[in-house]
């Protein structure tokens, strides 16, 4: 039964690929079509205000500075007013202001998409602050995200010399993808009970005679746009494993749907740009092949219960139910805690700090891969990489120039991809280390032993990763932990960004190569097999020590 339901949701997931895939493609192709006549009055007067009225086509220079720029912009704004939420208005419950080091970390989490939480959302913001600073951050890190995948597609498969402009791009995603997509799901989740009011906290009388304060607020809106955008922050402290913001198994698959359909369908939004809908579903069954063998992982090991507690006879016929809610049991958490990693949203219904030991290698090895499927764009630019790797090591094995989609792969591309790989393990075991020989990283530390290593690598693998989720056992509200995951943060999010959007660069100035006999195909079973094989080799020989010393050891010690 527990593998029907997961089976049901991937078919639902499939399903949604094509038609999702070529909506993306029409809002994004920068030709006239049927999507411009629904929105483009709204987007007139936005263009009008904001000055652009040619759409200028940028260099990658350029459109990386314009995304820069506009999230430095909006992190100032963001950083004034969780300073100063205590004067502002839609406050009825008097919160106080964010202190220093806590604000840093919440702007930066929200702007890189991380939304990674050092405090709990009903005790430390204000309405104003959910909506004005939370909420809005949620849409802009989001269509800040995809827009840059577009560019990236772009710059590989046109034969033109820009990739874009990225003002009408953003636009264009708020208006046409987002708003659109969270209104309606603001609306399904008020009408399955989820909160959406400004009123303040109830107080109630329990049945024990004694007051009790219940946290509401506009959870609804909030909740839409924090699955659809890949953002993951909770308007409570317990996220998608509270009632209100996850009320049954109908807004469970609902959530799990929203937060992975549009990464989903962008392999298929590449296919149309490149004009070659195989090459989408190549990358879309590279995707699946790994998201399936992570899944299968934890399943079984969530489904088997932990090896204490079976030694003990206790009936383990549930499975391994600690963290969970009884309401979703074993299938419908395994499935979430697999899609929000790789989908690097970060929104958990279960915590993933009492998965078993090797339940818990599913979502670290999911962000420490961070590219089956990922946030908004992220997956599939990460897959690209890979796909141009691939085809690089390929080409060098049979003596040839490698090309991909028309391109030659030379130097200059390997070297920026080469960094891209490297950045990401650096920024998450240089800092995991740090704080493991650091009193002020291990201070935080609330489990002994194993399972310490593997929450602190687990809370610098989600900030890396832009997931956000953690082992939530972390003591890690401390200036200690705010500014150096802030730090991650910044460095996961923006240094792959401008580094793929040289590569971007680099090949749109080539010249277009015809295809020959000689040509190595990227649109078969081969290379989806070899894909895969590129990203779990390298994947294990970079992460895998650190699994080793955290949650593979701890599960030799209970086994």
């Amino acid at each position: 039964m527990g593998v029907l339901q997961i089976v049901v949701v991937i078919l639902l997931l499939v399903l949604l690929v094509k038609p999702l895939g070529t909506y993306l493609y029409n809002v994004f192709r920068n030709e006239s079509n049927g999507t411009d006549k629904f929105f483009i009055w709204a987007e007139k007067p936005i263009f009008a205000l904001i000055g652009l009225k040619e759409r200028k086509g940028m260099t990658w220079k350029t459109y990386g500075l314009s995304f820069l720029l506009t999230n430095i912009v909006l992190v100032a704004v963001s950083y004034f007013i969780l300073r100063t939420q205590k004067l502002l208005p839609f406050n009825p419950n008097g919160i106080d202001n964010m202190e220093q080091t806590l604000t840093l970390n919440t702007v930066i989490s929200f702007m890189t998409n991380t939304n990674l939480q050092h405090y709990s959302g009903e005790t430390g913001l204000s309405y104003f602050s959910q909506m004005a600073v939370i909420m809005m951050m949620m849409f802009t890190s989001a269509a800040t995200g995809l827009c840059v995948a577009i560019a990236f597609v772009r710059g590989i498969t046109s034969k033109g010399q820009t990739i874009g402009n990225f003002f009408e791009d953003i636009v264009k995603a708020h208006t046409r993808v987002f708003l659109p997509l969270a209104f309606v799901g603001t609306m399904i989740l008020v009408a399955f009970q989820v909160p959406q009011t400004l009123k303040p906290t109830l107080s109630v009388t329990g049945l024990e005679g004694q007051e009790q304060k219940i946290a509401i607020g506009p959870v609804a809106s909030l909740e839409a746009i924090k699955h659809i955008g890949t953002n993951g922050g909770g308007f409570f402290g317990a996220n998608s494993a509270h009632p209100f913001e996850n009320p049954n198994g109908f807004t469970n698959v609902l959530e799990i749907l929203y937060m992975w359909m549009i990464a989903a369908a962008l392999p298929y939004t590449f296919g149309l740009f490149a004009k070659s809908r195989k090459q989408g579903w190549v990358i879309f069954s590279a995707m699946m092949i790994v998201f399936v063998l992570f899944l299968s992982s934890v399943y079984v090991s969530e489904s088997n219960g932990n090896p204490v507690m079976n030694r003990l006879g206790i009936d383990a016929s549930q499975g391994s139910m600690e963290g969970k809610e009884v309401r979703f049991g074993i299938p419908q958490s395994a499935l979430f805690t697999t899609v929000t990693t790789a989908a690097t949203t970060g929104t958990v219904n279960n915590m993933h700090d009492t998965l078993t030991p090797l339940g818990g290698i599913t979502p670290l090895a999911l962000m420490m891969l961070n590219c089956v499927f990922g946030g908004k764009g992220v997956g599939l630019v990460n897959m690209l990489m890979y796909a141009i790797l691939a085809v690089f090591l390929c080409g060098l094995m049979v003596g040839r120039t490698p090309e991909f989609l028309g391109r030659k792969i030379e130097a200059r591309e390997m070297k920026l991809i080469a960094i891209t790989i490297l950045i990401h393990p650096f920024i998450i075991l240089a800092p995991t280390a740090i704080a493991l020989v650091s009193e002020l990283g291990t201070v935080a530390i609330t489990n002994p032993s194993f399972h310490g290593i593997s929450q602190v690598l687990y809370e610098y693998t989600s900030s890396a990763a832009n997931n956000g989720s953690g082992f939530e056992g972390l003591g890690d509200n401390t200036p200690f932990w705010n500014i150096t995951t802030g730090l991650v943060m910044i460095f996961g999010r923006y240094m792959s960004m401008i580094a793929l959007l040289a590569v971007t660069g680099s090949l749109v100035r080539k010249q277009w190569v015809p295809e020959t006999i000689g040509t190595f195909r990227t649109d078969n079973g081969l290379f989806v097999g070899i894909l895969v094989g590129i990203v779990l080799i390298i994947g294990a020989l970079t992460f895998l020590p650190a699994i080793v010393l955290g949650p593979i050891a701890e599960h030799l010690t209970i086994r």
